[in-house]
């Protein structure tokens, strides 16, 4: 092999030569990428495993890079070049073979982070553990990702001669630099330990409902600094990760998504409360948002000029209750206005005629 490639040095053009073994290498590396991706979408088809799907929407592109820089990576050492220009153009290629290694791990993460989502889903109606593990993912998935950058980063510096002397020199100014960088950074660290604050003790997680500010909403995202919320009516609230330590806020799916919702009323003293009661049951038996776990009317406090009466229903979730304390409402309404409409609030007044003596 090798006396074959020093008659072709021989023969051509040095420079010719290395091209060719360059352009063979990344079309090489072009088709072997071509017939796995053949390979893998025909796998895809006919077992149609979640898995699958998720490998080639993650390494599709990726591997467009890595396999003809592998290979250029390893036809490199048979070039013929002068030792100027061999070093430079090896580091060159085992930069960017770094960078794409680096970007592939950060792909196998999302690959498993699909599985784990897709073997744990959220859209159930108890779904504590998923939202618990979802949190716990996406908090440790951003760590991992931050440590391959800066790791990437560092073999990527540490591989010129001069970066190693730079940081040489920065390590003599550590003692005070690291103070001002500290107090500088202190709020940011806050927030990072923070976060993992509330990715392990979990307070929040994804998709709890909440109450904050004075908003209802869904934890959409919790990065490490800040985190997401989804308001009913599509805006976002960002709050930053410490707000949840230092704050107090109402977590309606802090154990169960299951919850209790109230209708009030403010009706006359004459209103029949047993049949509220009875049309109360007649509405609940056939909605099917109603759980089953609780339903009672009381009357929980009289005025002046009316009574108060509560009625309580329960459902699997904080959506579903609130849609069925709508249709309760709306329902007792409807029947005590068709069938009780004087028992509705009334202003009573009493007049007297004066006597003319």
């Amino acid at each position: 092999m090798t006396n074959t490639l020093d008659e072709l040095f021989n023969k051509y053009p040095a420079p010719l030569l290395n091209i060719s073994i360059a352009l063979c290498a990344i079309f090489t590396g072009l088709l072997i990428k071509l017939i796995l991706s053949r390979i893998f979408r025909y796998y895809a088809r006919v077992s149609r495993k979640f898995l699958i799907r998720s490998i080639i929407r993650h390494m599709h592109k990726v591997m467009y890079f890595f396999l003809p820089l592998l290979l250029l990576n390893i036809s490199v050492p048979i070039m013929r070049m002068r030792d100027s220009y061999h070093g430079p153009v090896s580091k060159f290629i085992e930069i960017l073979y770094t960078i794409v290694f680096a970007i592939i791990l950060i792909q196998i993460i999302e690959i498993l982070e699909d599985y784990f989502y897709h073997r744990h889903d959220l859209n159930k109606d108890d779904n504590l553990k998923e939202r618990k593990l979802r949190t716990q993912l996406q908090f440790v998935h951003k760590i991992i990702v931050g440590l391959i950058v800066i790791v990437t980063a560092g073999v990527v510096l540490l591989s010129f001669e001069s970066m190693r002397k730079v940081g040489t020199g920065l390590l003599t100014g550590v003692g005070i630099g690291s103070l001002i960088i500290g107090f500088a950074a202190q709020k940011s660290l806050g927030n990072l330990l923070a976060g993992f604050q509330i990715a392990f003790t979990q307070p929040l997680r994804i998709d709890d409902v909440l109450i904050v500010e004075n908003e209802w909403g869904r934890v959409e995202e919790i990065t490490l600094t800040y985190v997401v919320i989804k308001i009913w009516d599509q805006r976002r609230l960002i709050l930053p990760i410490n707000y949840f330590i230092e704050k107090p806020f109402q977590n309606w799916t802090r154990v169960t998504a299951e919850l209790i919702g109230s209708v009030f009323l403010y009706l006359d003293y004459t209103a029949p409360v047993e049949k509220i009661k009875e049309e109360l049951g007649r509405l609940l038996e056939t909605d099917t948002l109603w759980d089953r776990r609780v339903m009672a009317l009381q009357v929980t406090d009289t005025r002046e000029n009316s009574i108060v009466i509560r009625a309580l229903v329960s459902g699997r979730n904080s959506s579903d209750v609130f849609d069925l304390r709508c249709h309760v409402r709306e329902g007792l309404i409807s029947f005590i206005q068709k069938n009780y409409p004087e028992c509705l609030p009334k202003t009573r007044a009493e007049i007297e005629t004066g006597r003319v003596k």
